[in-house]
């Protein structure tokens, strides 16, 4: 009888919870409802229009894109050609990025890793820092050295490079952490320093899913790049921004341009993608069939 009581009380006192659980995200719920009609309000009322009154024009900007594109359809290859130095240099843009941010984030993330770090006490500053990087967004970092440096490439390349070092520093670490200590414990014990042990014992074990995360990046970065030529950071988004000025006439060459950038990210979504499986399905295949 006291076990069946005790099964009740058990059960009550679940119900209880749950009731309590449902209560509570429904007032988080209402108040996060309540914050974006406040906040949608606000934004209304200090918009120069009005929301409500431009939503009936929304396609109006896609419709005259597309109609001038199939206007001018014979004119796109031209324009393909015109646009594909400014498509190449934001692609070297993104690469150049990802591959200084995965280097210094390769070095970061052994710094960060506890059981890893060579200062133990750096590794809560060391990831602040992290948190830094991957908080900012990289248009601010672009603008702050297109200040400094004057626009171009290379403050796009540094911003979206400060940016991958944030990000792929803190996932870096996470594998890092499970890495098996053996070889570590195996180098230490013939007397190897810690670059050493760090780059024959942990980066062999966990290299597929490095290279497997900065493909990811490199993905993003092209997209990054893209964007922050708006901001005249150069590569194939400042010729973007130029043909969708209003009253330019050039809304086919911004069609062109869109085509090239979604024809590239597919691309290398694919590539990469195909490249990730065989790097991360091929070490398990190789571990399981040694």
């Amino acid at each position: 009888m006291a076990e069946l009581q005790s099964a009740g009380d058990i059960k009550t006192e679940y119900l209880a919870q749950m009731r309590s659980k449902r209560v509570m995200n429904l007032i988080l719920l209402l108040v996060f409802v309540a914050l974006m009609l406040a906040g949608f309000q606000t934004a209304n009322d200090r918009n120069a229009g009005g929301f409500w009154d431009g939503l009936p024009n929304i396609f109006d900007f896609p419709a005259d894109v597309i109609g001038e594109a199939i206007a001018r359809a014979p004119l796109l290859p031209g324009y393909f050609v015109k646009y594909f130095p400014s498509l190449i240099e934001t692609i070297n843009i993104a690469g150049a990025a990802t591959l200084l941010g995965a280097m210094i984030g390769l070095v970061m993330s052994l710094l960060v890793t506890r059981g890893l770090a060579p200062v133990p006490w750096l590794v809560g500053p060391l990831r602040r820092i992290l948190d830094i990087l991957r908080a900012v967004p990289e248009i601010v970092i672009a603008l702050v050295l297109i200040f400094l440096l004057g626009g171009g490439p290379v403050p796009a390349m540094i911003a979206i490079a400060l940016h991958t070092v944030g990000a792929l520093g803190k996932l870096f670490s996470e594998v890092n952490e499970n890495a098996s200590l053996k070889p570590i414990e195996g180098l230490a014990s013939v007397g190897a320093g810690w670059v050493q042990r760090m780059w024959l014992g942990v980066v062999p074990q966990v290299a597929p899913n490095y290279l497997s995360y900065a493909l990811l990046r490199f993905e993003i970065n092209i997209r990054a790049s893209a964007i922050l030529g708006f901001v005249g950071a150069g590569g194939i988004g400042y010729d973007l921004r130029n043909t969708m000025s209003w009253g330019q006439g050039k809304f086919d060459e911004a069609a062109a341009i869109f085509l090239l950038l979604f024809g590239t990210i597919v691309v290398v979504d694919q590539v990469s993608s195909f490249l990730r499986n065989r790097l991360t399905h091929g070490a398990k295949n190789q571990e399981a069939h040694p």
